[in-house]
């Protein structure tokens, strides 16, 4: 049978751009389908909005400490917090200049406008029109998860799609959800002046993080003036003139009230699936996504999926990983299989948060006392002294072999920082290898090179032959 194309794509976010590129790249005729906007969840409300945010509220948080660095007085007037969204805006249409349909067909993208919704297992139907495809790569991406409090459909809300369509920053706010959205934005608004209270269900931020790093950057969220409020449940909200009330309730189910101008929900996001007629194809599919191989098919075989959609983590990073992966084994006859042992993150609070792989609690549960745990705080990193930035801490766990288990950075540029380690790790490369590479001096390297280095003298100590020459060396002196 003679098909359209050779692949078309379901949604142009940040796996299905990618997919759609390596088929195009491979000779393939590519359709790309999008209902929205080109550019998805990441250019117009996600990763370059909030950075672009969070970099305006970082400058007025810096300004705000120029005395500090001895270059003003101890107030700053003449700031403009409602500028920086506005700069948000044309931030998020400079990078979308490189993803608009005119850019995907010079590329040899056909681009469709429109929800695709398949009839069968080779035809997806785009605004009454038919189109089929050999294989098809569904990557159709997220949308917020908002939870079952009561009143809250009766009340106005922010999600991470309509927060950034803000003209100035609230007086103030409630961030529902402690994990990286809700920290991200909340300290960002909590510095362009907006007081900001964090409400989390769970015992601590980011859970999934350290907890030591995660409790040190709690606190320094409280002492910038943000309520965290761990522990605690949202259970209804109610629009009391001007202000929300959110009610919630402890783990004592004690109750709390409390008002902001704004409620922001960032408790987590869920796949868009419905809606796309996938029993018509026959892909099996359940609230929680897609069911997928280790190849990233669905249950129809030529059918692939990529990105948010796909799970289980929901980054950029992973949706181009995957768009990769389901491009290339929907085009090639040569498979490869998804690996998810090393999948980095970074939460962009400031200080940031980095990890990989295990904290030290999950290492400890897995693997007993057969690990080590090295650390490095940034107050004795002499970049961090110079630059002001002391605040934070390097956490790196390995096995007794020396392979890393974790990687785990609170501290000034913690996102770069954590790549030397982290690519240690994804090629098995003993972490105390890296104690004999020359770093420049001064520079925030040192946060990795001098744990390193620590593993390096750990390893030595614990050679057996030098454990020997040791007890020799210490028996000889008592003979003395």
């Amino acid at each position: 049978m003679r098909y359209n194309y050779d692949l078309l794509v379901l949604g142009g976010g940040a796996a299905g751009l990618v997919a759609a590129s390596v088929a195009v790249n491979l000779g393939k005729r590519v359709a790309l389908v999008e209902a929205r906007k080109t550019g998805g969840e990441c250019t117009w409300y996600g990763c370059i909005p909030s950075k672009a945010l969070i970099k305006s509220a970082s400058l007025v948080h810096d300004a705000g400490h120029l005395y500090d660095y001895g270059l003003a007085g101890k107030k700053v007037t003449g700031l403009r917090p409602e500028d920086g969204l506005k700069r948000v805006q044309k931030v998020v249409r400079t990078i979308y200049s490189h993803e608009t349909p005119r850019v995907l067909e010079e590329k040899g993208i056909t681009v469709i406008m429109g929800k695709g919704q398949f009839v069968d297992a080779h035809h997806v139907r785009v605004k009454g029109k038919m189109y089929s495809a050999k294989k098809f790569v569904i990557a159709t991406g997220s949308e917020p998860f908002v939870p079952p409090i009561e009143n809250i459909d009766s009340v106005p809300y922010l999600t991470n799609e309509t927060v950034f369509s803000l003209k100035k920053p609230p007086a103030s706010m409630i961030v529902l959800g402690g994990g990286a959205i809700g920290i991200e934005i909340g300290q960002a608004f909590q510095r362009l002046g907006t007081k900001v209270t964090v409400v989390e269900m769970l015992n601590r931020i980011i859970p999934r993080d350290d907890p030591e790093l995660t409790g040190m950057l709690a606190k320094r969220l409280s002492d910038e003036g943000m309520t965290v409020l761990t522990g605690h449940r949202a259970i209804r909200v109610m629009q009391k003139g001007t202000q929300l009330e959110l009610t919630v309730v402890n783990e004592k189910e004690k109750k709390r009230i409390v008002k902001a101008e704004t409620l922001l929900v960032a408790v987590g996001r869920k796949p868009r699936v419905h809606g796309l007629g996938l029993e018509a194809a026959g892909v099996q599919y359940d609230n929680g996504g897609l069911a997928l191989d280790k190849y990233l098919r669905t249950s129809v075989p030529h059918i692939f999926a990529a990105g948010d959609v796909a799970g289980p983590y929901l980054f950029s990073h992973m949706c181009e990983y995957q768009g990769i992966t389901a491009a290339t084994n929907a085009m090639l006859p040569v498979k490869r299989k998804v690996d998810y042992s090393h999948v980095p993150w970074v939460t962009y609070s400031d200080p940031e948060i980095a990890h990989s792989g295990l904290t030290e609690e999950e290492a400890v549960e897995k693997y007993g006392t057969r690990i080590r745990v090295y650390k490095k705080s940034y107050g004795d990193l002499d970049r961090g002294i110079t630059d002001g930035t002391e605040f934070g801490l390097a956490k790196f766990i390995t096995k007794k072999n020396g392979k890393l288990l974790g990687i785990h950075i609170l501290g000034a540029r913690a996102g770069e920082l954590m790549h030397e380690a982290h690519a240690m790790k994804a090629m098995g490369i003993p972490f105390h290898k890296l104690s004999g590479v020359i770093h420049a001096y001064p520079s925030y390297s040192d946060m990795v090179r001098h744990p390193a280095r620590d593993a390096y003298v750990d390893r030595i100590r614990n050679n057996p032959l030098v454990r020997l020459v040791q007890f020799f060396m210490k028996r000889d002196t008592g003979d003395e």
